[in-house]
């Protein structure tokens, strides 16, 4: 009794810990998108980071929810004993598990047709949007000045962008030097065509394949964990009856 009492207080503890998760990324969430601006306030001169937030509100509530769901189930069932509980959260593991599979043979298999396709959509966003909508641009200015590259390709991504016929120079990103950080000069065309600064689609691939190691490591770590969960899930039940043969699902 004292394994079956250790294995249930793992396991509800384990999943008390997601539910928190879920509940934290919904509060954040549901509040960066019915009110981002506050949000940002709160960060002051963080706020350039923080919008990141802003504009993944959606994901964050859903993300949020799935963590939410998964670590009541998983709590509940541990504390409660109930299969059908225990065989949903077994449920839920597995479905994260094989889309997580699905979408790292997808990114491999099919990067350049990712690429074209992104491509298609976030340039003529760039275009449209860089330099006329506030948060767009900071959210680019935040990850030029992080990956050290210049829009999606390269900077004629900028080319026709309101900031271009505004400045009629380029982001002073697309003439970053490693040396001495982005030029202090008006970023030209012939500037940004000599300095040749990578796209951060390019860029971000690069240190992805440069960092394959620990991007593998943490993401086998992760996979293990929910390989786990899951028998966690799928055995509980189980080990409550070998334990326990007075037990009955619900």
């Amino acid at each position: 009794m004292q394994c079956f009492s250790f294995i249930k207080t793992m396991m509800t503890l384990f999943n008390f810990l997601i539910f928190l998760c879920g509940v934290a990324l919904l509060a954040v969430g549901i509040w960066v998108s019915v009110d981002g601006p506050s949000f940002l306030k709160i960060f002051g001169p963080l706020s350039s980071s923080a919008m990141q937030f802003v504009n993944v509100g959606y994901f964050l509530i859903a993300a949020g929810a799935v963590l939410f769901a998964l670590g009541f189930l998983g709590c509940y069932g541990a504390q409660t004993e109930n299969k059908c509980a225990l065989m949903m959260f077994f449920l839920i593991l597995l479905i994260i598990f094989i889309a997580e599979v699905a979408a790292a043979v997808v990114a491999l298999v099919y990067t350049t047709m990712a690429e074209n396709f992104l491509s298609l959509l976030v340039v003529p966003t760039i275009k449209k949007d860089y330099g006329s909508q506030k948060d767009f641009t900071q959210v680019w200015n935040t990850t030029m000045a992080g990956l050290k590259c210049c829009g999606f390709n390269n900077y004629t991504d900028f080319e026709g962008s309101p900031y271009f016929m505004k400045n009629h120079t380029f982001p002073p990103y697309c003439c970053f030097d490693n040396g001495n950080g982005t030029d202090i000069e008006p970023c030209t065309k012939e500037k940004a065509g000599d300095k040749n600064v990578k796209g951060c689609f390019g860029q971000l691939l690069y240190d992805i394949r440069t960092n394959a190691v620990t991007v593998g490591g943490v993401a086998a770590g992760i996979g293990g964990l929910e390989v786990r969960g899951e028998e966690a899930g799928a055995g509980y039940p189980h080990w409550i009856r070998v334990l326990d043969p007075s037990w009955r699902p619900c």
